[in-house]
């Protein structure tokens, strides 16, 4: 019912990756957690397999590059490379024991992920990487990039880790967005209410701004839990 596979002391927290069921017959529920709260649960993946299929529905063309903040169980770059017109997939993220699960197959979409060759996992701030002159491909920094998805902190008031509380500015927005092809598109997941605030900021920066809801039923309340996706292209 219960088990723990892997435990590591990091920079940021206790990262501990395990596995449980809730009835014996059960599915297999996978968890990441650091300290306290947990990074990503398989039980509950609609907002992140929403976010990929989202914003690769708005993306053009052909031979897509995409960027994924926030790598986890795999859910949103095992959805993003599901779609046959992704030419390549960088995922940027932090906590280097993360990345290793998925080469070692430790996690379910290890093969589907860390096994495609049109994927990069990248160990790197993304918040850093975003705002900086340069880019996400270290061989390429001046690379543009038809999609740029985030799924990092819990929202844009609530933080994995206080370092990337400033990245929801509209400078540092704008900085990303500086990234993307002409008509790329920014998505960002979000698991707290909307924020008019940072609606507004996408606003001034982005076009066809738009907040998508994605309900999900749960079996801890009684009415649909849900996630925002946050979405927009640059003119």
């Amino acid at each position: 019912m219960f088990e723990e596979i892997a435990w590591e002391q990091t920079p940021i927290g206790e990262l501990i990756l395990r596995r449980r069921r809730l009835q014996a017959d059960g599915e297999d529920i996978w968890e990441i957690k650091l300290n306290d709260g947990y990074l990503m649960s398989s039980q509950f993946v609609d907002g992140e397999i929403a976010l990929a299929e989202m914003a690769l529905a708005l993306a053009g063309g052909d031979a897509l590059d995409v960027v994924v903040g926030g790598l986890g169980l795999g859910y949103t770059a095992e959805a993003v490379l599901r779609d046959p017109r992704v030419g390549q997939l960088v995922v940027i993220e932090l906590i280097p024991e993360v990345i290793a699960w998925h080469h070692q197959r430790l996690l379910p979409l290890g093969e589907a992920v860390a096994g495609d060759p049109r994927c990069t996992l990248r160990q790197g701030d993304f918040f850093a990487l975003a705002v900086r002159p340069g880019g996400f491909h270290e061989a390429d920094p001046d690379r543009l990039h038809d999609a740029i998805l985030i799924d990092i902190d819990h929202s844009t008031t609530h933080f994995i880790d206080d370092a990337s509380a400033g990245f929801y500015s509209e400078a540092a927005i704008a900085a990303l967005v500086a990234k993307l092809k002409p008509g790329g598109i920014f998505a960002l997941w979000s698991t707290d209410a909307e924020d008019p605030a940072f609606v507004a900021a996408l606003r001034r920066i982005l076009h066809e701004v738009q907040v998508e809801r994605v309900e999900f039923d749960t079996p801890y309340r009684e009415s649909p839990a849900f996630n925002l996706i946050y979405l927009g292209r640059k003119p």
